[in-house]
């Protein structure tokens, strides 16, 4: 391990050097060609739908809708099944794996063989515990959507976007639960029990039992080749150039390309061990990072205890009677959806290549504890942000709602432009002296988690269309990491752009997938409920 990590350092320094000499040349060449190739995708992904007197994304209405019917569908199933969500990671039902047949349905005895493809031994198999699979999931989602992405939605659409957030971050539950259920049903494990999971899988092989063999394939194939795309982009470049951002405000770091060689050294260091490794760093930095950003808001909305019912009262009055003019009610309403889909990317299908690693014997299982990453990310991370900002605004007047100069950028009371995470860290550091720098710490660490999730999330989709061989995975894992010093040094916008837009755009895949198998995951849950012995 040590000689690999030396050798990928090796070749990293060298290839940085080169950039190094040409990176203002090269920056402004790739991203001319970005954005003369490819502004008509990216348009036609992120394409707006008038609604009202505002215009909503329309995979926005996709997400939410797909959402909307799995949680009708599987009867309320991410609310009602939030207590076995968490008794599942806990560790509570793992006896019932430790069985080779568990009777499940009404005449039905369950083996391994029959519930999953498994291993041909017949063992339960898997790299990650519950935990460590959601824990390396959350570490996707959790990051700068949650600091600055929820002060631009509350400084558009005013104290309600926060209600609709909320909404959306429940029905985002059900989707998270379908796929992520689907995603271990359908995993595919090596001779060395190493997992190979996702949509890539399930839409192959679920759709070919549906006697849709070569939609499937191309749904798949889709899917695999976007999920490479994001990867490189938002799931890295954006990210490494936020964290050198931050880096070079706090550490004096004045060339992003050395900031992004460290990155991508301590990113190598994690990911050439593979999803064990993810899943042990993810378990630890991920809870830390939401302790100190939940327990510094808990502490804000402590300390201005008096405001906060004033400020609660905003958010629910604002949902119908709203102060920012941005098409009344649907206006608040788009930022706050807009915002939920964004974050925690229920539908786009990329956690359930984290979750997929899982060890259980029933795809369920994981399906209820993945639902819980759209719970933590939205509905406590992103309203905890929320409710700070309008605390802090009643008390500081930081801002008024609805004065914005563009899609991102707000204007603060004197009409500065100041952006998302700034607004956030104003925000914290009226309350807390010297906080920007704890956020720009956790700024950071979340890009850091981030990277290192994505590198599997691409990794999946690279060995999916090009092998599964060592070759395979250590080209993947180099090119990746050259792009984190990419990130850090360049200003790429067009590229980024592209790249979140090959995100999103697994929606379409993905969805249709999801909407074609949700009957096997209803079967799924209900085998799973009566193991553990689960009545309602």
């Amino acid at each position: 391990m040590t000689k690999k990590i030396i050798a990928f350092t090796y070749l990293l320094l060298q290839s940085s050097f080169l950039m190094a000499n040409n990176s203002q040349g090269i920056d402004a060449k790739i991203d001319h060609f970005f954005k003369k190739y490819t502004e008509d995708f990216v348009g036609s992904i992120f394409y707006s739908i008038p609604l009202a007197n505002s215009k909503v994304p329309l995979i926005v209405v996709i997400l939410i809708l797909g959402a909307l019917f799995f949680t009708l569908y599987n009867k309320f199933a991410n609310v009602r099944l939030l207590g076995v969500a968490i008794n599942t990671v806990r560790g509570k039902y793992d006896h019932i794996d430790s069985h080779k047949k568990v009777t499940t349905l009404e005449g039905d005895t369950t083996t391994n063989e029959e519930n999953i493809f498994e291993s041909p031994k017949g063992e339960m198999v898997g790299e990650v515990t519950h935990f460590q699979a959601l824990t390396a999931a959350l570490s996707a989602t959790v990051g700068l959507g949650n600091i600055a992405g929820v002060a631009v939605a509350i400084a558009i659409g005013g104290p309600g976007a926060t209600f609709w957030m909320i909404l959306a971050g429940f029905l985002g539950m059900s989707s998270k639960l379908v796929e992520a259920t689907l995603g271990v049903k359908y995993r595919e494990v090596d001779s060395k029990g190493r997992i190979y999971g996702g949509p890539m899988y399930y839409l192959k092989k679920g759709l070919a039992e549906k006697n849709a063999p070569i939609l499937g394939k191309i749904l798949a194939f889709l899917f695999a080749v976007m999920v490479i795309g994001g990867s490189f982009g938002g799931g890295n470049m954006f990210q490494a150039n936020q964290a050198a951002a931050q880096a070079k405000v706090l550490f004096g770091i004045e060339n992003g390309w050395v900031f992004g060689i460290i990155m991508a050294v301590l990113v190598g260091i994690v990911i050439i061990g593979g999803i064990k490794r993810i899943g042990k760093v993810a378990e630890k930095i991920v809870p830390f990072m939401g302790i100190i950003y939940v327990g510094a808001g808990l502490l804000i909305l402590i300390m201005n205890f008096n405001i906060l019912p004033q400020a609660i009262a905003k958010v629910f009055t604002g949902v119908f009677s709203p102060e920012a003019a941005l098409g009344g009610i649907i206006g608040v309403m788009i930022q706050g959806f807009k915002r939920a889909a964004f974050s925690n990317e229920a539908g786009v299908g990329s956690a359930s290549i984290a979750h997929a690693a899982v060890k259980t014997r029933f795809p369920a299982s994981e399906g209820i504890v993945a639902s819980i990453g759209p719970f933590v990310d939205t509905v406590i991370i992103c309203t905890m942000s929320a409710l700070v900002i309008i605390v802090v605004n009643i008390k500081e007047n930081l801002f008024s709602y609805g004065k914005v100069d563009g899609s991102s950028v707000i204007l603060n009371a004197t009409g500065e432009k100041i952006g998302g995470v700034d607004l956030t860290s104003l925000a914290f550091e009226s309350a807390i002296p010297y906080f920007s720098y704890i956020l720009t710490v956790a700024v950071i660490l979340f890009a850091f988690s981030t990277m290192l999730s994505w590198s599997y999330y691409g990794l999946q989709g690279w060995k999916y269309l090009f092998g599964k061989s060592k070759i395979a995975d250590y080209a993947y894992k180099f090119i990746f990491l050259l792009f984190i010093i990419v990130g850090s040094s360049a200003s790429l916008g067009s590229v980024i752009d592209f790249s979140d837009a090959m995100i999103f755009a697994m929606v379409f895949p993905n969805l249709i997938g999801l909407f074609i198998l949700a009957p096997k995951v209803k079967i799924e849950i209900q085998k799973y409920l009566k193991a553990i012995g689960h009545t309602e």
